[in-house]
Parts: C-alpha cells; structure tokens; sequence
C-alpha cells in the first residue's frame, strides 16, 4: 500500500512539474511582429501616450500597437512574419501562381482601432505553436488564417466577447457581429444573467452577439468575402523562374496631409449585416 501511494505522489509530482514546464515554455515563445504589405489613405498607429505616427507601407507592427484607420481608409497586414513581402501589381502572366506561403493576412477597414496585444511563435519538436491575441475596439476587420498547430491560438477579442480562431476566413464587427467563410469559432461572452456563453460559429454562418442570433451567412457576403480573400493574396508572388519582379520604381509616395483625429467609440455606426 505505501509502496502504490508512493508511486502515486511521483506520478502527481511528475504531472506538476510538466505542467509547469509547459507554462514556463509557452511564456518563452519568441515574439514576432506582423508586417504592412498594403495600405490606402491615412492610417497610423500608436505604442502608448497617446503619441501617434503616420503607419506606413513597409512598417513592421509589434505587439503592444495601436493601429487606426481613417475614412475611406485601409491596411493590410501579414501577421507572425516581419520579413513578408510588400503587395506589388502583379502582370497579367503571374496571375496563375500561387503565393509564397500560407500567411494569416489581415485587413482593418475604415475608421476602425485595433490593438495588436500579443503575436509569440514557439517551435515544439516538429510542431511550431504561434499565439495571436488582437483587440477590435472600433470597426471591423478581415482575416485568413492558415491552418494551425493544436496548441497555437489566434483571438480576437471584441469589446462585448472574444472569439477564438482556427483556419478561418472570417470577419468581425466590434459591435459583435461575427462571419465565417470557412473553417470555423467558437466565441465566448457574457449572457444575459452575467455566466460566460459559448456559441460555435461553422462555415457559411453568422452570428450576432448582441442578439444571440446564428443565421445562414449570405450568399452576397460569400462572394463578398472571397473577393477580398483574393485581393489580400495579390502581389504577394512567387516570382518563377525566367521572369524579373514587377518594378516599383513608378510607386507613389503616400503623402499625410495631416494627422487622423481619434475615433470615439460610441460614434461609429454599426455597420448593416452585409457590406456587400
């Protein structure tokens, strides 16, 4: 009997001390930044103070980053990868190839804040577990998110809940409207007696979560969303063999007349539920 209930206390002691290992090697991952591969019009970001600087193409965002776009703005970022290459037009004979890698690409529209909180990459053998954690404060955004590790995470959190994401096409309205092209998410928020409600959002769904309401995701919002699926990967090529990189000596300079003034959240109109 000792002998079972010692062997028992090195199991328990064991299972501790995995644990333990396993938080201290999650809490190590490396830190990683995202990368601005397309932008139009006025957007700029801010790391705290209330200080902020035009974002231009090119940057690399980290963690800890505010970002704001301006009426009939937008940005286009590549997430988990600084050296991502900036979208260039693209001639009418490379339209066919594919781009270079699987990338989680991401778009905020116009008059939309967004915190990037936390992009971390780990490798665990033959694993490689990434952690993405952005903060949609105002407007909304549209991603592609490539198929993942088990373990990684990929959340948005929104100011009425936080979505969780696992190889989606997706969009996300601040004011807690959710679409799914593909894949699919589970989000959480707080019910009408304050518990914690968990709701599985599949492709070709929606869900509101200021009602509670999942519903058939249009058919105009599918064709919507797989043309800006398409327009997010443009430029981004593998140039083949034999053919020289499309030139950007004719590129033009964005020019910021002046700076964006702040967004009040409680100004925006919530959008319709379909832009397109």
């Amino acid at each position: 009997m000792k002998e079972t209930r010692s062997i028992l206390n090195s199991l328990v002691a064991c299972g501790v001390a995995l644990a333990m290992v396993s938080t201290l090697a999650a809490q190590s991952g490396d830190q990683t930044a995202a990368k601005v591969v397309r932008l139009k019009g006025a957007v700029r970001y801010s790391t705290g103070n209330n200080v902020w600087q035009p974002l231009k193409l090119g940057d690399v965002v980290r963690p800890g980053t505010a970002i704001q776009t301006a009426a009939d703005s937008r940005v286009d970022l590549v997430l988990g990868d600084a050296s991502a290459p900036v979208a260039r037009p693209v001639p009418s004979d490379m339209i066919s190839y594919q781009p270079m890698a699987e990338q989680n690409i991401l778009r905020l529209w116009e008059n939309t804040l967004m915190g990037v909180d936390k992009l971390t990459e780990m490798r665990t053998g033959m694993d490689v577990v990434t952690e993405t954690q952005l903060d949609l404060k105002a407007g909304h955004i549209t991603g592609s998110v490539k198929k993942m590790s088990a373990a990684s995470k990929y959340e948005v959190k929104l100011p009425g809940g936080v979505a969780g994401i696992k190889g989606t096409i997706y969009e996300c309205y601040a004011e807690g409207i959710i679409k799914v092209r593909e894949g699919s998410i589970v989000v959480a928020y707080p019910g009408p007696n304050g518990a914690i409600v968990t709701q599985v959002i599949m492709s070709m769904q929606m869900f509101d979560i200021r009602t509670g309401t999942l519903s058939p995701l249009p058919d105009t919002d599918k064709t919507g969303m797989d043309g800006i699926i398409k327009q997010l990967q443009v430029g981004l090529f593998l140039v083949p063999e034999g053919l020289k990189p499309p030139s950007t000596a004719n590129v033009v300079p964005l020019i910021y007349i002046q700076p964006i003034q702040p967004i009040p959240v409680q100004q925006v109109i919530p959008p319709p539920v379909s832009r397109y």
